[in-house]
């Protein structure tokens, strides 16, 4: 089952300079975001199977990601995964994430506060981003047989454009909660050494 997404993987490197965001928000030209909401009408009349294929694909290419996902960790029978009712529903999840995406996708801030929350969220899931980069190299793979003829080239680059902006600013939402959650345990262990009484 194979998927030969053309060009470099979706793989993001990590940004400290937010300016750098918005400049990368605008390498989505007004051309590639056009082709993203006409693909995605397509792609949104068979979207559960699409969140399904996704990552029943993912799991295929990457097996360590089911670490990631309690449920599934030990589920080996991929036809089983195919019929589980909580893939479905997490697909639907990601998929939901996605089309959110695709309506912010000319609203800069409010894109960027979508994936800024979803990176955080994924600190508390214990989801590392390593993971992130992969989703959007299988979402394209499983989106190409659905629009056939009319996956292009630049279609494909336009997703592709889109997924590693998003993936970039969900690390930043990671690494931010990650900051948060530090600074917090240090502050609470410190109170609890200043409440602690004096032996005398």
């Amino acid at each position: 089952m194979g998927c030969a997404v053309s060009g470099p993987g979706l793989a993001s490197k990590p940004s400290e300079d937010p300016n750098e965001e918005e400049a990368s928000a605008a390498t989505l030209t007004d051309h590639q975001i056009e082709l993203i909401k006409e693909s995605w009408k397509l792609i949104q009349e068979d979207i559960a199977k699409v969140g399904i294929i996704m990552f029943v694909r993912l799991f295929e290419t990457h097996p360590e990601c089911k670490d990631v996902f309690f449920l599934f960790r030990d589920v080996d029978d991929l036809q089983r995964l195919r019929t589980s009712k909580e893939l479905r529903a997490h697909g639907l999840r990601v998929m939901s994430f996605i089309e959110k995406s695709v309506a912010r996708i000319d609203q800069a801030e409010r894109l960027v506060q979508l994936a800024m929350e979803l990176g955080k969220s994924h600190y508390r899931y214990n989801a590392p981003p390593k993971y992130y980069g992969y989703v959007g190299t299988e979402f394209i793979c499983a989106v190409q047989p659905i629009l056939k003829e009319k996956w292009t080239p630049e279609v494909e680059e336009a997703w592709k454009a889109l997924f590693t902006y998003v993936t970039r600013i969900m690390k930043q939402g990671y690494q931010e909660e990650e900051r948060n959650k530090q600074t917090n345990t240090v502050a609470s262990s410190k109170e609890r050494l200043e409440k602690r009484p004096n032996a005398l």
